[in-house]
């Protein structure tokens, strides 16, 4: 199961590295900047990024409480799982694992290194939630400070 959704993922990056320049151009002059920092570029993903690709933004972006480099971005009905028929000795399979390749390629294409795997969050409300955990690397983190301790 973790093969083929590695073999999702890496199809799905170099979907995101092409789709970042063009979401970039069809945004208005005053917002077509590309994002350098991690809290404008999540709200890239969840804005523009997901609007374009599902017609409506992500349910909820969170950054985790334990540790600096993750965040999370919540979709409570991915519509890339919606119809797809999944055997049932393959139930923890989640085929959003191809637009967590896509949001890599698009944090990769902003220069912000970044590993991205979707994970069933199924709760009682939303059983087919699924939640993209965006880890960072380190040095995108030290930047990121860095930058913040200069303003």
């Amino acid at each position: 199961i973790q093969d083929l959704e590695r073999k999702l993922n890496e199809q799905g990056y170099p979907l995101g590295l092409r789709l970042l320049p063009l979401l970039l151009y069809r945004e208005p002059p005053r917002t077509s900047v590309r994002p350098n920092r991690i809290l404008p570029l999540l709200q890239f993903i969840h804005g523009p990024f997901w609007r374009h690709l599902f017609g409506r933004t992500a349910d909820a972006i969170e950054h985790s409480s334990t540790a600096d480099n993750e965040y999370m971005i919540s979709d409570n009905e991915p519509l890339v799982n919606q119809y797809i028929s999944v055997p049932k000795e393959m139930n923890q399979l989640n085929c959003a694992a191809y637009v967590a390749g896509m949001i890599e390629g698009v944090c990769d294409g902003c220069g912000l290194k970044a590993a991205v795997s979707a994970h069933n969050g199924g709760t009682e409300m939303w059983p087919g939630k699924t939640v993209f955990l965006i880890r960072f690397d380190e040095g995108v983190v030290e930047r990121e400070g860095l930058l913040d301790a200069k303003k």
